[in-house]
């Protein structure tokens, strides 16, 4: 049974609601001198994805204005930053995030993890046919375009949406038989082979991969991350750690990239907003982040980020994650 969407990857899927109070109060917040961003805090921290369009319609309809263009011109830094991966909801976001990392020279391939990587066929379809719409251009030949090589073999293979559905039995016999393959590809030889890795685990599903990772680490005595640290570097190695992290415990992987926004000397403040904002759609989710923070971290996250943070900057991460 295929997954449907994930909120706010549908279209269709427009919340109608009537959301007239909170555009009026985004207008009062700013209009004339100075800006009220407590208000813009209320009322955007926890907006469900399904009600953004609506409530940038809303405000369009009431106030002959747009609300991204007048965010641009009242906020600045990453505030202002904050609220724009905010407005423009889960899908829009992911393939602005997708822009940014392709344009240009150079490609930024955690970025591209970040967005790609353990996503449902249905959400990689989403993407893919709101970045056709939107840059008039298909994903997959700006990714053939910027990258070459197996990082490029892995990405379109992401890019297939074929992977297992989650509903997908996990059967005992090919979990063995992905084990020894992955195995055989890396710890057993000299120089991986790395597609044979890249089709096993962007092909399965979390269930999958988390059996695998548990059946590799009982046959080889190894955890399956531990072996593509060793046998994998630089993007790759990224990619595929993410993979497995991500079909182990998807709250621990989300809780170990905001710790790397965060840790040694300067805040990664672009990737900490964007990681944020990801996380923040699913509030069941965002409670896991925290308590895997807690567990992995010994500290509370929204300390962390505040310690990181300052300003209404600080507030708008801090009351996406409260």
């Amino acid at each position: 049974m295929p997954a449907p969407p994930s909120p706010g990857y549908d279209p269709s899927q427009v919340a109608r609601v009537d959301l007239s109070g909170q555009a009026d109060a985004l207008r009062k917040a700013m209009k004339g001198f100075g800006t009220d961003e407590a208000t813009l805090i209320r009322v955007l921290a926890h907006m469900p994805p399904q009600e953004i369009a609506t409530l940038k319609q809303t405000y369009q309809q009431r106030h002959h204005r747009s609300l991204e263009s007048d965010v641009k011109s009242e906020c600045n830094g990453y505030f202002e930053f904050s609220l724009l991966a905010i407005l423009r909801g889960p899908l829009q976001q992911d393939v602005w995030c997708l822009n940014d990392a392709l344009k240009g020279a150079g490609t930024k391939e955690s970025l591209l993890d970040d967005v790609l990587i353990g996503r449902s066929n249905a959400d990689i379809r989403a993407i893919k046919t709101a970045y056709q719409q939107t840059y008039r251009r298909s994903l997959e030949a700006d990714v053939k375009a910027d990258l070459s090589a197996k990082t490029e073999r892995m990405y379109l293979m992401i890019l297939a949406a074929t992977r297992q559905e989650e509903s997908a039995p996990v059967h005992p016999q090919a979990v063995d038989s992905d084990v020894a393959e992955l195995h055989r590809a890396t710890e057993a030889k000299t120089g991986a082979e790395q597609l044979t890795v890249c089709s096993i685990l962007t092909n399965r599903s979390d269930g999958q991969i988390r059996a695998i990772a548990q059946g590799y680490e009982h046959k080889y005595r190894r955890a399956l991350e531990t072996v593509i640290k060793n046998e994998f570097a630089g993007h790759m190695e990224d990619a595929l750690v993410r993979m497995v992290r991500g079909g182990a415990d998807k709250a621990m992987r989300d809780a170990i990239a905001l710790e790397e926004c965060m840790k040694g000397p300067g805040t990664k403040d672009e990737r900490l907003v964007q990681r944020v904002t990801a996380i923040h759609w699913d509030r069941a989710h965002a409670g896991q982040v925290k308590g895997a923070y807690k567990h992995r971290f010994g500290k509370d996250l929204l300390s962390r980020i505040r310690g990181e943070t300052s300003g209404d900057y600080e507030k708008i991460l801090v009351a996406m994650l409260e």
